[in-house]
């Protein structure tokens, strides 16, 4: 199967600074493909470029075989991008907005108002209300009504749900569920761990790096050590005591207990260490992996 999106060995520097190392990763037709990292991973520098809005130093990428420096006039008509930050023209009222995007496009909101209905039919009693006038999740289905109003083929949407609430996210990756069935590939970032399970394949990026590429369950099942999940009374000094055991693979936080992830699987050792330390209430308690330990493994230890 030819891949929609085929990015080769793209790299990009600011100023010095190498936002993208040799990115390499292909995303399926009619996928829900997920790049997942932390702010200043690469995430956004690479959908820049995909939709040509940047040029690379090294490397190519194709869309539905065109290439993005080649081919952009295509690539624009072709993708619907959502940037990270609400983009709109926050002066102009709802209906404006849409009606001037597909304008661009040569097309009109009554002509492809099927494409967007479920998703813009919640606006429509506020169609005369000015863009920046909205809630954020009134917002962040305005900006995808927008990219999707000229019917692309690809979406590539960067960190959409940031800064919004639960129930909005939750509505927001219905609808991609949705655009996914229809044919539409979809190309999203995202920091959350929780909707990188709701993607069909995942790539973990770091310092401008794809360090992993895979199905998130078979990210987590490849995860190779023994995790525990430990708390005691001092939680502040607990999470560098675990680092200096000898067993550690790593140690960090989640939630309300340290996630510690051991090179044996030898709980009876941990708790020693940790009262030679002078830990008392010790919990510890084995847990299964999920995408995060996956993506911390790959960051603090390289590639297993």
């Amino acid at each position: 199967m030819k891949a929609a999106v085929d990015v080769r060995q793209i790299s990009k520097s600011f100023k010095g600074l190498q936002a993208l190392k040799e990115a390499t990763l292909e995303v399926r037709p009619s996928e829900i493909f997920g790049l997942v990292g932390p702010d200043g991973a690469g995430k956004t520098t690479l959908f820049r470029i995909l939709v040509s809005l940047l040029l690379p130093d090294g490397g190519s990428a194709t869309i539905l075989g065109h290439d993005t420096q080649k081919d952009y006039k295509m690539i624009r008509r072709i993708t619907g991008y959502m940037p990270g930050r609400f983009s709109l023209y926050h002066d102009l009222t709802v209906s404006e907005n849409l009606s001037f995007f597909a304008s661009i496009f040569g097309t009109t909101v009554r002509e492809n108002y099927h494409l967007i209905r479920d998703i813009y039919g919640p606006l429509e009693p506020f169609a005369h209300r000015q863009a920046g006038k909205l809630s954020g999740g009134m917002k962040q289905k305005l900006a995808l009504s927008c990219a999707l109003i000229h019917n692309p083929s690809l979406l590539v949407l960067d960190e959409p749900t940031t800064g919004v609430d639960a129930v909005s996210r939750k509505e927001f990756w219905e609808m991609l569920a949705v655009r996914r069935a229809e044919g539409i590939t979809i190309l999203v970032s995202t920091p959350y761990m929780d909707e990188a399970a709701l993607c069909d394949r995942v790539a973990l990026i770091q310092n401008g790096r794809i360090m992993g590429i895979d199905h998130p369950d078979g990210l987590v099942k490849a995860f190779p050590w023994p995790l525990y999940a430990v708390a005691s009374e001092m939680m502040y000094p607990l999470p560098g005591h675990l680092k200096e055991f000898h067993l550690t693979r790593s140690a960090y936080r989640f939630g309300d207990r340290i996630h510690l992830a051991l090179r044996e699987d030898d709980p009876e050792s941990v708790e020693s260490f940790l009262r030679s330390k002078g830990h008392t209430k010790i919990s510890l308690s084995s847990c299964k992996p999920g995408i995060e330990d996956c993506f911390m493994e790959l960051m603090v230890n390289g590639q297993h």
